[in-house]
């Protein structure tokens, strides 16, 4: 076997192949600078250096507080809170997760280029793994494609689903070409599939509410959002596809927090489970309901 056809068995990409070709010293084979070209045989040790790749990435570090769930040289795990969108945009310079993070490696003097490997909407709190180099990024990225990230939703939505539990699966497309609002659209739609289950119901001021555990099965946007509307149980909160129900009352976003994410660690084949308690919105609609 070739070194090339091992680092693509072991999911690097062909810019990280590239990036190699191109660095002395990044391909070791029994301590001998080798092309991906070379054949390895049964005894060789192979020292892989990925070198990382200068980009012209300009993100404002910005002095924001970071709830840091997990960090080691590969990864950081970050709870994120409400309004704080993941990466500056057109009339977003700062104030995002890649702001806070870029100035959190900025005081620890490291390098910093922001990989994020499941995007959360804005106002959706909760779990946001970042890449801390190009090969982790190349990994996480593979096992998203491939289902192996499994990620855990809890939301508040409006009565009682009934069955308790069950799958939606209904395309999603945008709506009228439209930047940001998605819709259920049979023929136009890409697949989309949520699963769900109730976990507990109860009454508010305004009707019936319902905590419900949400799993993806694909990554659409504002998939479970859409995916709710569509079964007749709309978030509570949720301005952009709810905006008249009286529930909004008791929440300033939509009541949607990713709570837990279960995928091997890209570098060690660990099994990781990493969970976010609710945040203190949510939490404080839970305890209403059980007084």
């Amino acid at each position: 076997i070739t070194v090339s056809c091992f680092l693509r068995e072991h999911l690097y990409t062909h810019q990280i192949t590239t990036l190699l070709k191109h660095t002395e010293n990044s391909i070791l084979v029994n301590n001998i600078w080798v092309h991906v070209n070379h054949c390895l045989s049964t005894g060789d040790i192979l020292h892989i250096t990925v070198p990382e790749i200068p980009v012209n990435e300009k993100i404002e570090p910005c002095d924001i507080p970071l709830d840091i769930i997990f960090e080691d040289e590969d990864i950081v795990i970050i709870n994120k809170p409400a309004d704080m969108p993941i990466h500056p945009s057109l009339k977003h310079y700062t104030g995002t997760l890649a702001n806070a993070l870029a100035y959190h490696y900025f005081n620890e003097k490291s390098p910093f280029i922001f990989r994020c490997i499941n995007r959360l909407d804005r106002d959706t709190t909760g779990i946001t793994i970042v890449a801390k180099n190009i090969y982790s990024a190349a990994v996480l990225s593979a096992q998203m494609r491939n289902r192996q990230i499994r990620r855990t939703y809890i939301a508040i939505v409006e009565d009682i689903p009934n069955p308790s539990e069950g799958c939606i699966s209904a395309p999603i497309a945008r709506v009228n070409d439209s930047i940001i609002t998605r819709c259920v659209d049979f023929e136009n739609g890409e697949r989309a599939v949520t699963n769900y289950k109730v976990l507990n119901s109860t009454n508010s001021p305004y009707g019936p509410l319902s905590f419900v555990e949400l799993h993806l099965e694909t990554g659409k946007t504002h998939q479970i959002r859409v995916h709710m509307s569509y079964l007749g149980h709309p978030l509570i909160g949720d301005f952009l596809y709810n905006p008249d129900s009286a529930y909004n009352e008791l929440i300033g976003r939509q009541a949607l927090h990713a709570s837990k994410i279960q995928f091997t660690h890209p570098i060690t084949g660990k099994d990781m489970t990493i969970v976010a308690p609710l945040p203190k919105d949510m939490m404080s609609i839970e305890k209403l309901l059980q007084t």
